[in-house]
């Protein structure tokens, strides 16, 4: 696997963690923005491949998740995620001045990273979005419909079609196994509003990665909100049998060959 190094910085709401795969001479800088509950110390295979595919690589942790500070899980305005991974970008082209930028972000990274797009799009090379909580997702409503949120873990099976990837998980000391906080649910409410309000991506080079057996985030659910964002440029892949990571699953070599094939596209201009 490819090397990588950890900083901090002082982000909207305290201290957090960022790791970087480093490149020489990288042709893109890939952002990746890590899911609900984990870190981005989860992303090593993903940022190996875009290494060897030219990439300088970073991630942050967000707060309240991995190593970064704050309470487990809570979020209370997404908004300020977004902020903190433009500090990421902002860093990135700092070492890498006038390279493309590339964001990818899975599952609630897909939507902080479709959020990003609308906040600072004119700025990125292309986007990927991977499982993408956008649209209409049940989860958030069924559980704000309770005082407190039941202690309902995510099940580890329904990550990927490999068993070894849901034992990881579970076994994995920096993801959270609780419930979900009810101020990060209220703002997974507003934000997918705004989201949906917020317009398009415009002519900005949009890859969407689904599994057609997702039931995590359902794929109709995002089909609604992609329709809702979408500009000129997306291509769109859905993986028959492929559950929520598809970056983990049996078939993740076509999955990323999918991604940099795209990435190829978008920094040749089309």
């Amino acid at each position: 696997m490819a090397e990588s190094r950890e900083h901090t910085f002082t982000g909207t709401r305290g201290g957090n963690t960022v790791r970087a795969w480093p490149h020489e001479r990288p042709r893109y800088l890939a952002i990746l923005v890590h899911g609900y509950g984990e870190h981005i110390g989860r992303y090593e295979y993903v940022a190996d491949r875009l290494v060897r595919h030219g990439a300088a690589v970073y991630g942050l942790d967000h707060m309240g998740h991995g190593k970064s500070e704050g309470d487990r899980v809570l979020i209370e305005d997404f908004e300020d995620v977004v902020t903190d991974v433009h500090s990421v970008e902002e860093r990135a082209r700092a070492e890498h001045p006038g390279v493309p930028v590339v964001l990818i972000g899975h599952s609630m990274g897909g939507m902080i990273a479709a959020r990003y797009a609308q906040r600072y799009g004119s700025g990125l090379a292309a986007l990927v979005l991977s499982g993408p909580v956008i649209g209409a997702w049940e989860a958030v409503s069924t559980l704000l419909a309770f005082e407190e949120p039941p202690d309902v873990p995510i099940d580890p099976g329904t990550l990927s079609r490999d068993p070894s990837v849901g034992a990881a998980y579970a076994a994995d000391p920096l993801v959270w196994h609780g419930p979900f906080k009810r101020a990060t649910l209220e703002a997974f409410a507003t934000t997918l509003d705004t989201i949906a309000k917020g317009g398009t991506f415009g002519a900005l080079p949009t890859l969407w990665v689904h599994g057609d057996d997702d039931q995590l985030v359902p794929l109709p659910g995002s089909r609604a909100g992609i329709a809702d964002v979408r500009g000129s440029e997306l291509t769109e892949r859905i993986y028959p049998g492929a559950r929520h990571e598809v970056f983990n699953e049996v078939n993740k070599d076509e999955v990323l060959d999918d991604v940099t094939s795209f990435i190829d596209g978008a920094l040749a201009g089309g």
